[in-house]
């Protein structure tokens, strides 16, 4: 094994974006490293060692921040979310600071202050979970994990305080069923475990050997949960794909209640993680629609923006199949007049028009430009834009700069103690 690479007493200078800490080295070079807070002095473990820049983990404090606090988690916060160590309320307006950082950075003209929303429930608001498996030689012993930040391998758990109750409940009883069963940690892939605002919970394992497991009903009932499927994956791919439906016990799709519009949506399907503070961005959104013209949802996922926002004619876009496939159902079922698109958004273009509501969540790589050369070709009265990464937003509203300014922007946490940022910003035609 290769001696640790540790860089002694580096001031940090800020957070950047991605949630690290930044601090020079002696020759200038950048140093990222996660576990530190700004003004802090560290000891780095280098993780990643570059021409440009390194990367590491903060393995000893020699100066403490006065906002850093003791992580719920001590175990495996740097795993899940590694800004337990920050004060809550200081976090909320670092991620404030972090938007405004980044339209500064992108010189995006902003005349009004950002605020960022939060419900104040840093712990226990994930409705989704996906655990790992681990085999201590030490214990004999299968265990609940998660993968080691910058590493392969993995940090046993018991459970993790982002997600609710529920769900920490069910993996401790899945977890006994498998060790009272006996199956073998190299046969486990993952287990991802849900549940919706009425506690019920479904689960689904994933193994990655087809003889390696059998349930009985009776096992299923003993876990008290409203479904349990047993899916079989390719061990030679390292996500959870499915590759194989083995089994499936009671019902594995959940039902929930969006701005009081119901949805329903399958246990690996797409759908949102911490639905109280999601609402209030799509109460915000609503405010800026216009009844009168057809909405466009570009990059709509399953739907739940598009659906939520508007009464009248909508489009949403989506490339991906499974998500299509739910949005049509909740439609069918909810009697909307809505259309569900099987598409990329850059091939969609020509749903965009100067007379619609836009809405465009895309993913963290931002807009693609043929989706900002259309809106800058017809011009909608409004361009909503709500993004998982304020860099590539800024980015995109420089872009638009010579036909709309920022009408309204507020950040949303949806991701409390870790350094995601949800932000939407509402760009209005200036002529």
């Amino acid at each position: 094994m290769k001696k640790p690479i540790i860089r002694e007493n580096i001031k940090i200078e800020k957070i950047v974006g991605g949630g690290q800490g930044l601090g020079k080295l002696t020759s200038g070079k950048k140093i990222f490293t996660w576990n530190a807070l700004k003004d802090e002095v560290v000891n780095i473990t280098l993780t990643k060692k570059k021409t440009s820049l390194e990367e590491g983990i903060a393995t000893e404090i020699k100066e403490s921040s006065k906002d850093r606090i003791t992580p719920k988690d001590p175990d495996s916060y740097l795993s899940t979310s590694p800004w337990q160590i920050l004060d809550w309320q200081k976090e909320n307006a670092l991620k404030a600071s972090l938007i405004h950082d980044s339209l500064k950075l992108n010189q995006v003209e902003l005349n009004q202050p950002i605020s960022m929303f939060s419900n104040n429930k840093p712990y226990n608001y994930r409705n989704k979970i996906e655990f790992s498996f681990f085999w201590d030689k030490d214990e004999d012993q299968l265990f609940l994990a998660f993968f080691k930040r910058g590493s392969h391998n993995k940090i046993k758990v018991g459970q993790t305080s982002l997600a609710k109750d529920e769900i920490n409940q069910a993996a401790k009883q899945i977890l006994e069923l498998l060790r009272k069963k006996k199956v073998a940690g190299f046969s486990l892939k993952t287990l991802l475990i849900r549940s919706n605002q009425n506690r019920e919970v479904v689960a689904q394992l994933y193994i990655k050997d087809l003889d390696a497991l059998q349930i009985s009903e009776e096992d299923f009932k003993n876990l008290n949960i409203r479904g349990l499927e047993v899916v079989y994956s390719d061990p030679k791919s390292p996500a959870s794909v499915i590759t194989k439906r083995i089994r499936s016990f009671g019902k594995t799709n959940l039902e929930d209640k969006i701005l009081n519009i119901n949805f329903s949506y399958s246990i690996e399907g797409f759908f949102q993680i911490n639905l109280p503070v999601y609402e209030e961005a799509l109460k915000n959104i609503k405010k800026f629609i216009d009844p009168t013209k057809k909405t466009v949802d570009l990059y709509s996922g399953v739907g739940t923006i598009g659906l939520c926002v508007s009464k009248g004619d909508t489009e949403l876009v989506e490339i991906n199949k499974s998500a299509v496939l739910e949005m049509k159902n909740n439609i069918k079922k909810l009697k909307l007049k809505a259309k569900a698109i099987l598409a990329s958004a850059e091939d969609a273009t020509n749903y965009i028009t100067n007379n619609c509501n836009l809405i465009v969540d895309p993913p963290r790589a931002g807009l693609h430009k043929n989706v900002i050369n259309k809106i800058n070709e017809v011009l909608p009265d409004r361009v909503i834009y709500l993004s998982c990464n304020p860099d590539t937003q800024s980015r995109d509203v420089k872009l638009l700069e010579n036909n709309y300014k920022i009408e309204f922007i507020k950040g949303y946490n949806f991701f409390p103690r870790t350094p995601h940022i949800e932000c939407l910003m509402v760009l209005k035609r200036i002529n």
